[in-house]
């Protein structure tokens, strides 16, 4: 995998696992400006969203970080998430991973940050 430039995105992030049956656009229609992600499958309804607007209704974890891919990506890549998880999986840091069609998010805990820093430089990406 080539080197990746990644941009530190601002603002803490919650990951919420919404009550069952809660309308996603009851959701959508409390999200404001900035980064949010809503993942539906048949099990569960999933936000990732700026700490303030966390649902109250939610299981919420707090303090994430989102690290952007910079992008846009093509789809014919290969190995791009595997790339960043693997050194930060064998570094101890976990992650929460988020696609959109141009690019892909690494989410680490606030308090791994730097480690995770460290790890992707060491890794060969580039931080910017």
């Amino acid at each position: 995998m080539k080197q990746l430039i990644l941009s530190l995105a601002p603002g803490r992030l919650a990951v919420c696992r919404l009550p069952e049956g809660t309308p996603p656009a009851e959701v959508l229609s409390g999200l404001g400006p900035g980064f949010w992600a809503l993942v539906r499958t048949p099990a569960e309804l999933s936000l990732v969203c700026p700490e303030e607007s966390a649902p109250s209704d939610a299981a919420v974890e707090t303090g994430w970080r989102a690290l952007e891919v910079m992008g846009p990506l093509d789809f014919g890549l290969t190995g791009v998430l595997a790339s960043l998880a693997a050194p930060l999986a064998e570094a101890g840091v976990s992650i929460f991973a988020v696609s959109t069609f141009d690019t892909d998010y690494v989410l680490v805990r606030e308090p791994a940050l730097e480690k995770a820093l460290a790890v992707l430089t060491r890794a060969g990406h580039r931080i910017r």
